[in-house]
């Protein structure tokens, strides 16, 4: 049994508090942080704006979310197909579409595997397996089609 190592790890820890703490005893009024002078500039400046996703696809690749026109034709070729396959979630049904796109850059040229990864992506509450290899070659279709043409 290692229980020598234990004294040494509470001596390492209390020694690393002294340091932080600068070994003085605070009292609660010194306890906050003094304010910054107004002069004061952070040295890392706030980002406020959110990565653009369409940019960090494109970073790795993957084309963008399809909008308008292209948006809706993906909806309405997996809707005819089964509207159990959106089910609701268009922005999920989007993700899984572009992530139809990078099975097909993945694997040019095989069909079956595609198909294969395309059913496994592809489920819903009612076909928590999938929606069988014949509609998922519809989905893959219906996805290179609307979102990634050029793949």
């Amino acid at each position: 049994m290692r229980t020598h190592h234990i004294p040494l790890t509470l001596t390492v820890a209390a020694a690393g508090l002294l340091v932080l703490t600068g070994c003085a005893e605070v009292t609660p009024a010194e306890s906050k942080p003094a304010a910054l002078p107004s002069t004061a500039k952070p040295s890392v400046a706030p980002s406020s704006a959110t990565p653009d996703p369409d940019a960090l696809r494109a970073a790795v690749g993957l084309p963008p979310a399809p909008k308008g026109a292209a948006r809706q034709a993906y909806f309405d070729g997996l809707n005819a197909i089964d509207r159990d396959i959106v089910h609701g979630k268009e922005d999920k049904a989007i993700s899984r579409g572009i992530d139809t796109c990078s099975a097909i850059k993945s694997h040019p040229g095989n069909r079956a595997k595609q198909v294969e990864q395309t059913e496994r992506r592809w489920n819903s509450p009612t076909h928590p397996e999938g929606h069988g290899a014949a509609k998922a070659a519809k989905i893959l279709d219906v996805a290179h089609k609307n979102i990634c043409p050029s793949f």
